[in-house]
């Protein structure tokens, strides 16, 4: 078999980096670890060579490759990356473990490379919810599990993307919000200070816990205010986002770069001097 039979997803063949175009920042096992579970996430770049003979080894933990199964791998440990809930994370090779698939045991996800987008994708070849499986049960509809829930995970596409992390407000900034409402309006301000009640409007009586996650805002209704990435934090995360077929609305610039991946080869040899 030679190599270009090997279906690599639309990665290089060989070793490879992953840089987030909205960051900057690398594809990284978080301390350089072996353990099964194992978060990868996002880290300021540790080495910028390229070339192989002249890099660190202990940068190997921001570089990635493609096995023959078609599973992308950590250099670093060898072990494979698999989803774990919405995270990336090392995986080791499992016994199987019934029902089959489960959280525990199940088939690695393949990553796909879109190199005119720069997008990741994650494809799987079964619920990445894990539900048990459907066990011949008669009258059940295709498409459907053993509950008639419908597996709606085959009409989704997964994305790998970045999180913007913004710093913490501090007293300063509350202040300054004070001060800045102040001079905008000093007469609404003020009546609002000593009003002794307050019209409710309709939306304020409701009571209900309608509050989104994090990992629940839709990526296109993040806004201004949820794109802002301005925190000191060196580390960012990576995340697994699910979006329906069809119905995905236009997104900001902002939120199409945080879709974008920059894939780029190691060398053997320096470009320049051929040594």
């Amino acid at each position: 078999m030679h190599i270009d039979s090997i279906y690599t997803n639309g990665f290089p063949p060989g070793y490879f980096v992953i840089r987030s175009v909205a960051t900057n920042r690398s594809l990284d096992v978080k301390g350089d670890a072996v353990e099964d579970g194992t978060e990868v996430l996002l880290w300021p770049e540790k080495e910028t060579s390229l070339v192989e003979g002249f890099r660190d080894p202990d940068a190997n933990n921001q570089v990635f490759f493609i096995d023959a199964t078609g599973a992308l791998c950590s250099r670093s440990s060898g072990h494979a990356i698999d989803i774990e809930g919405d995270r990336l994370v090392l995986r080791h090779r499992r016994p199987v473990s019934y029902p089959y698939p489960n959280t525990y045991s199940h088939p690695l996800p393949k990553f796909q490379y879109n190199t005119q987008t720069g997008e990741i994708i994650v494809m799987f070849s079964h619920d990445p919810d894990c539900p048990p499986p459907l066990h011949s049960a008669a009258g059940n509809r295709p498409g459907t599990t053993a509950s008639g829930k419908l597996d709606l995970w085959h009409n989704k596409t997964y994305y790998l993307v970045s999180q913007p992390l913004r710093k913490p407000r501090t007293i300063l900034d509350d202040a300054s919000e004070i001060i800045t409402t102040a001079v905008a309006s000093p007469i609404n301000f003020f009546s609002g200070a000593f009003a002794s009640r307050s019209v409710a409007k309709p939306e304020q009586v409701f009571d209900g816990n309608i509050d989104l996650k994090e990992e629940e805002v839709v990526e296109e209704d993040r806004g201004e205010e949820g794109e802002v990435d301005d925190s000191p934090e060196l580390e960012r995360q990576v995340k697994m986002v699910g979006v329906f077929r069809g119905v995905e609305g236009e997104l900001s610039d902002k939120a199409q770069r945080r879709r974008q991946w920059a894939v780029i080869s190691l060398r053997r040899i320096n470009a320049k001097t051929g040594a």
